[in-house]
Order: structure tokens, then sequence, then C-alpha cells
């Protein structure tokens, strides 16, 4: 089938790029390459350098007539969105009402849409939540994926169009952007092997469900088949503090790094962790990397590319 993929030339969506490749679909790619790189493109898949908000997808529709969209491509980064939050509902909202628009015109079949887990659930008042936990967002980039929850289900009723929304928890892996994405993970990774001082947000008690990059590809296939239908978390169910991350990095690289603790981060909740039980019951996923090994894999890519 031929699928287009927004933000296929960065972390995740590059994953999901080669994935569908693999499994010989027909691969088209949207990305403006602000944060995404054209090297991490499958050269199987067909790449349109375009903004998510431009009036020329148009014409990428009307020639690739794609039969499912996984839509990957954001604004991520949180701080930036308690800065700006006017350029962040300007491509995480009306990019993707612009992408719905096309999808119903051009007869999108469904739409898989990257939601976040932490940041629509805000402060959760269970661990780990559900789907069904109230959304209390604290930052302009949680509403604004929200916000996409709202208009996924509004043209699903209006016009037909199909959708899975997953929230992912934390996502790592290889290919992540220390630089340009948000990631932790990668961010230390790359600070240990190059001999640099990390810094930690807060105390860094604050908690995290960090899922690696094949585990959410996995989930994204699955989403994509026209059964599978609305909201889910994909996650691993695990609770892992700053600091825990930071001393088994620590660990993998044998590079010695202070602790050392900056400001807290503006929007950024305390403790997140997800309930996948309903993506896994109705589906049979479930995560498969655990973190020891994940992370290793993730050092040893940096490693590499160091």
């Amino acid at each position: 089938m031929n699928v287009l993929v927004t933000g296929g030339a960065g972390f995740i969506g590059s994953h999901v790029v080669d994935r569908f490749v693999q499994e010989g679909h027909q691969v088209s790619v949207i990305d403006n390459l602000v944060t995404g790189k054209r090297k991490n493109v499958n050269r199987e898949a067909v790449l349109y350098k375009h903004d998510i908000c431009s009036s020329r997808l148009d014409r990428i529709f009307k020639r690739e007539h794609p039969v499912v969209i996984v839509h990957l491509a954001a604004q991520m980064n949180v701080r930036r969105s308690t800065e700006d939050p006017m350029f962040d509902a300007n491509v995480n909202i009306l990019g993707t009402i612009n992408l719905l628009q096309l999808a119903v015109k051009y007869g999108v079949r469904k739409v898989v849409f990257a939601s976040s887990g932490g940041a629509v659930y805000g402060e959760q008042h269970q661990f780990p939540a559900s789907e069904n936990h109230p959304t209390a967002p604290l930052s302009p980039y949680g509403i604004s994926k929200l916000s996409c929850e709202f208009y996924l289900d509004y043209f699903r009723q209006m016009a037909g169009l199909g959708f899975t929304a997953l929230r992912f928890g934390n996502v790592y892996g290889p290919r992540q952007n220390p630089e340009g994405e948000a990631g932790v993970i990668a961010i230390f990774t790359q600070q240990l092997l190059k001999g640099q001082q990390s810094l930690i947000n807060g105390n860094g008690l604050q908690t995290r469900d960090y899922v690696y990059v094949r585990d959410v590809v996995e989930a994204v296939m699955i989403a994509s088949d026209q059964q599978v239908n609305g909201i889910y978390n994909v996650g691993t169910g695990e609770e892992t503090t700053v600091n825990d991350i930071f001393e088994q990095l620590k660990a993998l690289t044998k590079v010695e790094n202070k602790e050392l603790h900056g400001p807290v981060k503006k929007g950024e909740q305390l403790r997140s962790v997800l309930n996948c039980s309903k993506l896994t019951e109705e589906t049979g996923w479930e995560p498969t990397v655990t973190l020891a090994e994940g992370l290793a894999e993730t050092v040893a890519f940096f490693q590499e590319k160091k």
C-alpha cells in the first residue's frame, strides 16, 4: 500500500519508514529537515522537503495517493512551546488540520497520530495512567497534542476518516538527535562521550516511562491496520528517574561525570508512567526491549557515530 510518513527524516519517523519499506510498501516522506536529516531517509522512499502547513502538500497527495498516513512531524520541544505557544499551535494544530483536510479530500483510509503519553495527562493521579486518566496538560505542547486528538475524532465523525492516536512514553534509541529533539537519554549520552558536563533539571527524581524505538515502531505498524482505532498508550509501565538514567549511562560509557543539577523545567510533570494494557489486550502488542538492553544499543550507536 502507499504510506505517507510526516517527519520521516526524524528519529522515530526514519525507523517507521525503514519498517514499511522492509515490508514492501510504497513510502513517501514529508519533512522540512529542520530537525530531521536527509541521510536518515531510506533510499527506497520518496522525500518531499516541505512543511506540514504548506499549501503545496495538495500536489503530493494528488501524486502519491496515500492509503495510510503516519503523522509524526511536530514541534516537540516543551520549553519552546511555553516560550512561543503561537509557534507550537501553528505547527502542531494547524499543520495537523491541513493534513486531515487533505486526507479526506484524497480518500485516505487511516491516520496514525503520534500523541504524547506524558504531556496530555499532566500531573498523574493514578500510576500507571490508563487512557481514561483525566487529561490536564501543563504545557502548550501537551495542549496541542490533546487538541489534535479531538480533531482526529471530529474528522472521524464528520468524514469517516479512521484514526489511531498513540500516546507515546519517552521514546529513545539510535538516531535520536540530542541537538534538535527532546530526549534526555540522547543528550546525556552525547555529553558523556564528548566529555561535557551534563545538567539534570531539578532534583532528578522526576520519572518517565522510557520505551525503545523498535517497540514504538511495532505499535505504529499494528495501528496502521484498519481494525485498530482509537487512543492507545505506548510505553512499558515502568518508572525510571532521570538520576537513574544518568547513572546507568555513566556506567555504560565508562565516563565519570558529576551529577550537576539545574533549574526545574517549566511545563514538566514530576511523574509519568503509562498503563498499556488496552493495546496489549486488543492487539497483542507488548514492549520487548528492556531498559538495560535499549540503553546499551543506544550508547553503542552514539559510540559508533562518534
